[in-house]
């Protein structure tokens, strides 16, 4: 990881360069989000977030090479806030004697609800093959994280009994994940119908069944 260098210590040059950088991108990123909420963000181009902005295109793609990293981008700091609380309230949770499939239980509803806010973003993404896998790379970093807390909360509800200790917990998150991909994601919702509630109580059911004696 690079090391962030102070803009006092820079030269005035490097420091005038510093700042029409992060001008620069903090434009590309409020029009992409503007065009994105008009158009519908399958509906843009990067040509046409480099015209609206007003940027040329060689400014555009060093700061973004496509257009799932502009929508990456576009939700850190909701994705920030959402592991931040989402950490804060299992920390609480674990402090109140909460079994562990209870607190994987509260976690995948909230999910739920983020992925349905940011699924459009997220189609972006997936459509660049950004979020196929679990590894650590910042273009995977929204299901890395994900299947690390699912998974860290199995490990720790086999450990407590709560699952029989045989389970696989890798593949069941892998498992339980793949319903919020976000292409299955809006297929339910847009061509099932399926409301936010009805998803929710099915992939928590399938956690239930995972219990031991269940």
């Amino acid at each position: 990881m690079s090391r962030m260098i102070p803009l006092d210590n820079l030269e005035p040059t490097e420091r005038s360069e510093r700042k029409d950088a992060a001008a620069n991108r903090a434009l590309i990123l409020e029009t992409a989000e503007t065009l994105f909420a008009e158009r519908g963000a399958a509906n843009v181009k990067m040509a046409d977030i480099a015209q609206a902005a007003g940027v040329g295109k060689g400014t555009l793609y060093r700061r973004f090479a496509n257009k799932a990293e502009l929508a990456l981008a576009l939700m850190d700091t909701q994705m920030r806030d959402f592991q931040e609380a989402m950490l804060g309230r299992m920390r609480q949770q674990s402090a109140q004697g909460m079994l562990k499939l209870d607190q994987l239980d509260q976690f995948l509803d909230a999910l739920v609800y983020f992925v349905d806010r940011h699924n459009p973003l997220l189609c972006v993404v997936q459509a660049e093959g950004l979020l196929d896998g679990v590894g650590e790379s910042d273009y995977q970093r929204p299901h890395f994280w994900q299947h690390m807390t699912v998974v860290g909360l199995l490990n720790e509800a086999m450990a407590a009994g709560e699952l029989p200790d045989d389970l696989d917990t890798i593949y069941i998150a892998d498992a339980l994940l793949a319903a919020l991909h976000a292409s299955l994601f809006r297929f339910q919702r847009e061509g099932r119908g399926f409301s936010l509630e009805r998803i929710s109580a099915g992939l928590r059911r399938l956690v239930r069944g995972l219990r031991c004696g269940e």
